[in-house]
């Protein structure tokens, strides 16, 4: 079971890694066959993670055609950024207590690697490096239900962050972005949860970011 488990989860990722580097694109179906050859591994494992993808949001599956790569509408995205601000404010004031001086600066760590990520256009750095500073605090959080809700939501929006237009807009958005992860830092050595709450539903996850990605 425990193998069965651990095939599934690396379809899943290898499935995600194609929508994430352009490879499967919206609207596109996905090919069971393809994927169970090139990964060698049976049909049952890839229909598995291929259910969990459509439960997640990033598939939809299709009456007699089969699982489609979804695309969000502005409207979904906008609520779906409004639903995430919530519950990651919310993840974020729960955990602030539990955080200590080493949580402090392993977020701080990740947020030079992000600028130097940025600075030399290393995008797929980017991607690592800002969910290991998100995934500091989301650890540590008390209410795993919330957090488990919470990145189910944010990875319909894995196939957008690059593509936010020319190399130095995207340069530009996601320097606002981190500087923003700086925010929160501010927000938590402070111990002002209620106001570091506000910040990432209004600001780190305002809906009006939902209008600029490219779905």
């Amino acid at each position: 079971m425990n193998k069965y488990l651990l095939l599934t989860d690396h379809v899943y990722n290898y499935i995600v890694e194609q929508i994430n580097n352009g490879e499967l694109i919206a609207g596109s179906k996905v090919n069971e066959s393809a994927i169970s050859e090139s990964l060698k591994v049976s049909r049952t494992p890839v229909r598995e993670a291929l259910i969990q993808l459509s439960a997640d949001g990033l598939l939809e599956n299709v009456p007699r055609k089969g699982f489609i790569i979804k695309k969000l509408t502005k409207e979904e995205a906008k609520e779906t950024f409004f639903i995430i601000g919530a519950l990651d404010g919310l993840a974020a004031s729960l955990t602030a207590p539990l955080l200590t001086e080493k949580h402090y600066k392993e977020m701080e760590f990740y947020i030079q690697s992000i600028d130097l990520a940025i600075n030399t256009e290393n995008f797929a750095m980017y991607h690592k490096m800002q969910e290991a500073f998100h995934h500091v605090y989301l650890s540590l959080c008390p209410n795993r239900s919330l957090v488990n809700l919470l990145l189910q939501l944010e990875r319909r929006f894995l196939k957008n962050m690059d593509g936010l237009g020319d190399t130095e807009f995207t340069k530009q958005r996601l320097t606002e972005t981190n500087n923003e992860h700086r925010k929160m830092v501010e927000f938590f050595r402070a111990g002002q949860t209620a106001e570091l709450e506000q910040y990432m539903k209004e600001v780190h996850w305002n809906v009006k970011k939902a209008e600029i990605i490219p779905l």
